[in-house]
């Protein structure tokens, strides 16, 4: 398998995840037990890859083809247990899936707070981690007994966690492996030790060189500040190897306390260099420890100094990337502790420090990504306070500046990278802003930058699969705004690309999703290009294979709301077809899926907009009271949406609600709004028609569909 373990936790326990990962990918196996067999097979000099991941997943309810494909190729799981990770669907999700997958015996827990088997707001421990399996595989009601660790004040404590973990793992005895552990770290901590007592008398024989003379003591503060450098560096990097984070709390905190107690002025430039970089390594410790308070005293403390240093140079273009580089830490860790004001004033004299330096070296690399890394924070904050406008400006300046680094080193996959996530926010901020115009051309720079990649490596079937998903969506934005030809056309090759994969890989359940979902959506525009035949097969074609899927996973109820959204496809292909009786059951199937999902997920834009298009194709073939009740409260669940309200699908939805309401002052209101989103669907542009809507006058060279 490629993963060695999986990691699950709840986002808020993100500082305990990386704890896991780095101790564990850290970790080599004693020298004397390499090659040996453990439980699970021949022990590995490292436990590397762990998977861990580091974004947000999708707001849909089911887990991404991504995590299921890295939990099928993990060898074990570890959850992060506490009462935020018990309340996470994802992390119940994940857990739930490993256990379905035969390997309920290597799910390993690794507890940081609450209380396991509490039964109320401080339980730790997931649903999915309590019970055992039934045979239909949910977890039933026999209680479970998770193989747990806990770093809990007064329990394991990090060390034997970590030898817990790590015992688990390896399939080795726990005091074996603590023996061997212990051993080895004997050997280093006398290493350490004859290191320490080195480094000892060098300091003692410069102190005491220091009181002959002046020059002598200069002498003196630079190398004991580089022994401090090397003991904040190389040493802690030791003391890690071997879990002794005592030791270098202690160390940071006598290093701050040094360096508080020194001048800052009457020194060296030289001198200051050195003590910043010190600095900034203990900020960088405290950060990774998850001491955000005392890391940004670090910071702050390097700052003081760095701008010292920048404003005493201000031609020197290091010194100035340094201390914006700072700037950057102090800025991120307000972020991290919430601090919106203060995030925003860092990353405020961020962009100041870097636009000031620029005209010493416009085109330098180092400067430009520094500009656009900036640009991508201070946007995420301006997002976070509801600032989109501000946001939107701060994502164009990072797209520019990608762009610049693109030109500069076209095969630097980090810069190709960051122009393409400059794309992705760009195109998120089109929709939050109600404008097709800008979402179109931004898939179709996502699209070209996808292609480029893919074509580095033609066999790298999921850079394959990015490229279809961008065209998908390329597809189906130019069809919303009018060119249904170039719409059709891009869902056809994405169909196409699939058809390629799905030889390649027969059972791959990404890419039988990816066939199922764009079936259905190609369905959608050949019905309203007047294609009843070629619609009805498709919208059959991604009803079969989600029902595959769902019968492979009845809980994936992502695949479940696309089932449903194929069957109100077809509902409305039987509604255009005279059949009443038809559309009304497969309608009434839909909602039956729908209306729970969105009882649990009232904002998932997905799950709204399925809901919506059901429950008005049901009103037009039901009774009238019935109807009143849907187009009433399809038009509550619109209006209740509290982001992205100008988003043209959801505004169409509610227009159509509110004229069969006979509402058409309040539908002509939201009609305007729309019209300005760019939407130019040719079946909505009927309907308006029959309705009698004044359609606003076509831009010149965007004629209305007829």
């Amino acid at each position: 398998m490629r993963y060695r373990a999986f990691i699950s936790y709840s986002h808020k326990d993100a500082r305990w995840a990386r704890w896991v990962r780095r101790n564990l990918e850290g970790y080599r196996t004693p020298a004397r037990l390499r090659g040996s067999v453990g439980e699970f097979g021949p022990l590995p000099d490292r436990l590397q890859p762990i998977f861990r991941d580091r974004d947000d997943l999708a707001s849909a309810g089911s887990l991404s083809p991504k995590i299921e494909a890295a939990l099928a190729d993990s060898e074990a799981l570890i959850v992060i247990c506490s009462p935020n990770a018990a309340r996470s669907p994802w992390v119940n999700g994940e857990v739930l899936l490993f256990k379905r997958m035969g390997r309920a015996n290597r799910v390993y827990c690794l507890i940081v707070a609450g209380e396991p088997d509490a039964g109320d707001a401080s339980e730790c421990f997931a649903p999915a981690l309590r019970f055992e399996l039934g045979a239909d595989g949910e977890p039933g009601t026999q209680r479970a007994e998770p193989i747990a660790a806990d770093v809990r004040p007064g329990t394991d404590g990090k060390p034997l966690a970590r030898m817990k973990l790590l015992s688990g793992l390896l399939g080795v005895d726990l005091n074996t492996l603590r023996r061997r552990e212990a051993a080895r770290r004997q050997r280093r901590l006398f290493a350490i030790a004859m290191l320490s007592v080195l480094a000892m008398l060098v300091t003692s024989f410069l102190a005491v060189q220091a009181v002959i003379a002046r020059h002598a003591a200069e002498r003196r503060q630079k190398q004991a500040e580089a022994l401090v450098g090397f003991m904040l560096g190389n040493l802690s990097e030791k003391l890690a190897q071997v879990s002794r984070l005592d030791i270098m709390e202690s160390v940071n905190d006598q290093a701050m306390a040094y360096f508080q107690s020194l001048p800052t002025t009457d020194v060296t430039e030289q001198s200051l260099e050195q003590r910043v970089s010190a600095l900034v390594k203990i900020g960088n410790v405290r950060r990774d420890q998850g001491h955000l308070p005392e890391a940004l005293q670090s910071y702050q403390a390097a700052d003081t100094l760095s701008a010292q240093l920048a404003r005493a140079a201000p031609s020197h273009l290091e010194r100035q990337l340094a201390h914006a580089r700072i700037l950057s830490y102090i800025g991120i860790t307000h972020w991290y502790q919430g601090q919106l004001d203060d995030a925003e004033s860092a990353f405020k004299a961020v962009q100041a420090a870097l636009l000031q330096a620029r005209p010493l070296a416009p085109a330098n690399a180092e400067l430009l990504y520094q500009l656009s890394s900036v640009d991508n924070n201070f946007g995420h904050v301006l997002e976070g306070r509801g600032r989109n406008d501000e946001a939107l400006a701060q994502y164009r300046s990072m797209l520019t500046l990608a762009q610049e680094l693109v030109q500069v080193d076209a095969s630097n996959h980090e810069w190709v990278s960051q122009s393409g996530l400059a794309h992705n926010n760009l195109a998120k901020m089109a929709l939050l802003g109600g404008d097709l115009a800008t979402a179109v051309t931004e898939y179709e720079a996502d699209l070209e930058i996808q292609t480029s990649l893919a074509r580095r490596d033609p066999q790298d079937n999921d850079q394959a699969e990015k490229v279809l998903l961008s065209r998908a969506a390329l597809g189906r934005t130019q069809a919303l705004s009018g060119d249904v030809e170039s719409g059709i056309s891009n869902l056809r090759k994405a169909l196409d690309e699939v058809a390629r994969l799905l030889v390649i890989a027969a059972d791959n359940s990404s890419f039988l999703e990816d066939e199922g979902l764009y079936s259905v959506q190609l369905a959608r525009w050949l019905r309203t290009t007047a294609d009843p035949v070629g619609a009805s097969a498709l919208a059959a074609h991604g009803i079969a294979l989600f029902e595959r899927l769902t019968q492979q996973d009845p809980a994936n109820t992502g695949w479940q709301r696309a089932l449903a959204t194929a069957r109100i496809e077809q509902a409305q292909q039987a509604r255009d077809a005279g059949r009443g009786d038809l559309a009304r059951e497969h309608a009434r199937a839909a909602l039956a899926v729908l209306e729970p999902q969105l009882r649990e997920r009232q904002q998932d834009r997905e799950t709204v907009l399925a809901t919506l298009a059901a429950q008005l194709l049901l009103a037009d073939v039901t009774d009238a009271d019935t109807a009143l009740r849907l187009r009433n409260q399809a038009v509550q669940t619109a209006q209740a949406q509290s982001s992205a309200r100008h988003d043209p699908r959801l505004l169409a939805l509610q227009i159509e609600a509110l004229l069969a309401l006979g509402r058409k002052p309040d539908a002509q209101s939201v009609l305007s709004t729309l019209w300005d989103t760019g939407l130019r669907d040719p079946r909505f542009i009927a309907l308006m028609r029959q309705e009698r809507m004044p359609i606003p006058a076509a831009p010149a060279g965007k004629p209305v569909p007829p």
